[in-house]
């Protein structure tokens, strides 16, 4: 018994102690990031404690070690020593290497434009005729038509008899017959007067004998949408009989993503490729941006107007649209490296002594695995490209705070913009004359400039020098005391 029981005791003991270090450790990978530091050595000895906190709830401080924190962990101080430039959490380096962290730096480069997007065919709402009656009567017969029918132009519908006309077409052939020109000139002109097509009218006067039946045809070619005649039924004047839709061009109407929508326009270019014909690509133009927005889906409708030979492009057929697109010069980083919370963007800084910080950034477009930072960052800073989720989750629970997009770092590359142009943005030219440039350019984040049309003094004129109203072209230019004044100028890739 005593064995068993000397056992059952060295047991439990093993257990009691792997838990303790486990807990030990665990603990260890909390505090050892914020400011770099390890449970308090003795080397410690002598510097000035302002505070013990725990690492996990940084906002909650204790006045002696001995206090527990609200998660019921053990305080660590923190010093007078400890400089505010120490920002962010700090990662051993053979930590680093375990979690597998991949640094890049914040770059120029080359963006493509490529803007792609999806919609569906549907029928030309301008090509469409309506067929109505011009007279009271009955339709005596009607042909074997139905709505989705394709029909040529002059193909019959139906055919109606019209006790008006006959009685106004007797009439005209009386007063023919007694030979007076006036009053046969009147008569005539009451048959044009009562909607009788002047087809109708000649035959009339061919044959002499009143035509009481007429029939009705599509004067267009395309597809019956509508076709409300039948046999025997009564009809009155003016009232709608058929509507044909013309198939000669048809819409093309694609969902554009809202962030896309700023950089089309009417009249632009645009290739759809469809599922049903996928060796061929068919060539339009953008006819309309609808104004209503799509709330639930963020899409704007792209109206596209395409040829339609051979009638083989049906409403309801989908297709890819690609809106073409130009390249431009933009601050990249790798999309990984981007961090979307819902509420903000955010990237993770890598700062000098393996030290990491959250920065708040405002991006753009993204293509080819990169994306473009309009605000938050500077050319050559450092970012995580891989493990970051794992950063921003501790930093969180350290409540290491993000920079924010209007404190970014300037670098040496920034600073020397400044003096030669501060800011820099794309835009289009809209006039140019001895003083300045009018552009209608792109949002500017860190003047909060929304996009807008506005004049841009010239610091030399003969920077103008070659271009013209119309032109694309990336700017940069500076804050002077006479204004916005332009300090480089050169045109966008594709002009």
């Amino acid at each position: 018994m005593s064995d068993k029981f000397s056992a059952g005791m060295r047991l439990g003991l093993a257990a009691t102690t792997i838990a303790v270090f486990a807990g030990a450790a665990g603990y260890g990978l909390a505090i050892f990031q914020d400011g770099g530091r390890t449970t308090p050595q003795a080397s410690d000895a002598g510097r000035k404690v302002l505070y013990w906190y725990d690492p996990m709830v940084p906002h909650e401080r204790y006045d002696n070690p001995e206090t527990r924190s609200s998660m019921g962990m053990k305080t660590i101080p923190k010093y007078a020593d400890e400089g505010p430039g120490e920002a962010g959490i700090a990662i051993d380096p053979a930590q680093a290497q375990n979690l597998g962290l991949r640094i890049v730096a914040a770059q120029t480069g080359t963006l493509g434009s490529a803007l792609t997007a999806t919609g569906s065919i549907d029928f030309n709402q301008r090509d469409v005729a309506v067929i109505q009656s011009r007279a009271g009567g009955f339709v005596q017969r009607v042909y074997a038509r139905a709505p989705g029918d394709v029909i040529g132009a002059g193909a019959p519908l139906a055919d109606l008899l019209l006790p008006e006309w006959a009685g106004a077409q007797a009439e005209y052939l009386a007063v023919k017959r007694t030979g007076d020109a006036a009053l046969t000139r009147a008569a005539r002109q009451r048959l044009a007067l009562v909607g009788m097509p002047a087809g109708t009218i000649a035959a009339v006067d061919r044959g002499g004998t009143p035509h009481n039946v007429i029939t009705i045809s599509s004067p267009i070619n395309g597809a019956i949408k509508t076709l409300g005649v039948r046999k025997g039924m009564t009809i009155s004047a003016g009232e709608t009989l058929a509507e044909v839709n013309g198939l000669g061009t048809v819409w093309l109407n694609a969902a554009v993503p809202e962030a896309m929508a700023g950089q089309l326009r009417p009249g632009q270019s645009a290739t759809a490729t469809l599922t049903a014909f996928p060796a061929e690509r068919f060539g339009g133009r953008i006819a309309a941006i609808l104004p209503a927005f799509q709330v639930d889906s963020r899409t704007l409708t792209v109206r596209i107007e395409l040829p339609n030979r051979g009638g083989r492009l049906r409403p309801g057929m989908f297709a890819n649209v690609d809106f073409g697109g130009t390249t431009r010069s933009a601050l990249l980083v790798p999309s990984e490296a981007v961090i979307r919370t819902g509420k903000r963007t955010l990237v993770m800084l890598a700062l000098d002594k393996g030290r990491y910080q959250p920065a708040e950034v405002q991006t753009g477009q993204t293509n080819g695995g990169q994306t473009e930072i309009l605000a938050g960052l500077s050319e050559g800073e450092k970012v995580v490209a891989s493990g970051q989720f794992l950063i921003d989750s501790e930093a969180s629970l350290s409540g290491v705070q993000a920079r924010p997009i209007s404190t970014q770092a300037a670098t040496p590359l920034k600073q020397a913009a400044a003096k030669a142009g501060a800011y820099a943005t794309v835009g289009r030219i809209d006039k140019i004359d001895a003083t300045g440039i009018t552009f209608s350019h792109q949002p500017m984040p860190a003047l909060n400039w929304p996009a807008m049309t506005m004049s841009f003094r010239l610091a030399n004129p003969a920077l103008a020098r070659g271009y013209k109203a119309g032109d694309r072209v990336r700017f940069s230019f500076d804050q002077s005391p006479a204004g916005p004044t332009i300090r480089t100028i050169t045109r966008e890739a594709g002009q």
